[in-house]
């Protein structure tokens, strides 16, 4: 493809136009950052250390845990730097990983919340043959089978978006490289290919959502029908916080995509850009371990162990 189709670099939407506020971009960036990765960093090595944790439910968590982790490091860390150096701009390199990164790391995301509430289902409407429908093999092969589903989605998706003649200029409304904000800029006609890959994708999200929808409708009617108060407090305890995952990442992706056109304006799409891009991954951790004894009881073991073994380092050193 020849340079004059093809920008060499990009330019981002900026969050401010000061530097007083980009500053302040930056500082409320970072600090989400660094809070998705103690949070997510804490539940990958908590899973891994603790034994008792090695259950189909806990590795999914594992698995959710890497993708939260490296979608929200494909995103925020380049718009931090533009707005600490006060720049926009971004190579068309940088550009194309980021919309594979974030539509690999995105679908394999919501691939594994469709096999985690497949886990539920089966955990509370066939406890008797859980561990043999669930057993490690299966649930790597489950695994794979994400993250896979996300890889060859986003491999499509980007292959074919930057194959695509640009004619209307390099700025990308949104503070990263989104595939429809791209899309934007191409030449006419030229475009539709993609459209016919977005709605290939569409009809496989909202085929994922009614299989999720299938499963809860199952599982509350399994648990209505436990007759100990006690049993059906600790079914839903196992069930909440994957649908609240669920309805956090759907829900907020919905509306980025679906809103109405009176409702769309520059200020209005980075808001909810980054209730979907950056706040999911921020928040799981904390919806995961709110409600999860045993999430909670390894957790306070990790981190006793990690003061323990830092003081008794300390005064060997001081000896």
């Amino acid at each position: 493809m020849s340079n004059s189709s093809f920008p060499n670099e990009f330019l981002l939407l900026p969050f401010a136009d000061t530097w007083e506020l980009q500053l302040l971009h930056f500082s409320l960036f970072l600090g989400i950052y660094l809070a998705a990765l103690l949070g997510n960093g804490l539940i990958i090595s908590v899973v891994a250390c603790d034994h008792r944790l090695h259950t189909p439910m806990y590795f999914f968590l594992f698995n959710l845990s890497f993708l939260d982790l490296g979608s929200i490091s494909s995103t925020v860390p380049k718009s931090m730097a533009n707005s600490l150096w006060d720049t926009r701009a971004i190579s068309d390199s940088a550009c194309a990983a980021q919309v594979f990164l974030v539509v690999f790391l995105l679908g394999g995301e919501y691939s594994l919340l469709t096999v985690m509430a497949y886990d539920r289902y089966v955990a509370i409407c066939k406890p008797l043959h859980y561990g043999t429908i669930m057993c490690s093999r299966a649930c790597v092969k489950m695994a794979a089978a994400a993250w896979a589903s996300g890889f060859l989605n986003a491999l499509l998706h980007t292959a074919n978006t930057f194959s695509l003649p640009l004619c209307q200029g390099n700025t990308v409304d949104q503070f990263f490289c989104e595939i429809p904000q791209i899309l934007k800029l191409s030449c006419s006609d030229s475009y539709l290919r993609e459209i016919g890959l977005l709605v290939v994708s569409l009809c496989l999200f909202f085929g994922c959502f009614v299989f999720i929808v299938l499963s809860y409708v199952q599982i509350f009617t399994a648990v209505l029908r436990i007759p100990s108060e006690q049993g059906r407090h600790k079914a839903f305890s196992m069930c909440l916080p994957h649908l609240a995952v669920v309805s956090l990442f759907v829900g907020t992706g919905l509306f980025s995509y679906v809103k109405p056109p009176s409702l769309s304006s520059r200020a209005l799409n980075l808001v909810v850009t980054v209730l979907y891009a950056v706040v999911p991954p921020t928040l799981n951790p904390l919806i995961y371990s709110m409600r999860n004894k045993e999430l909670k009881d390894a957790l306070r073991k990790v981190i006793s162990w990690t003061f323990f073994s830092s003081d008794n380092i300390a005064i060997s050193l001081h000896r």
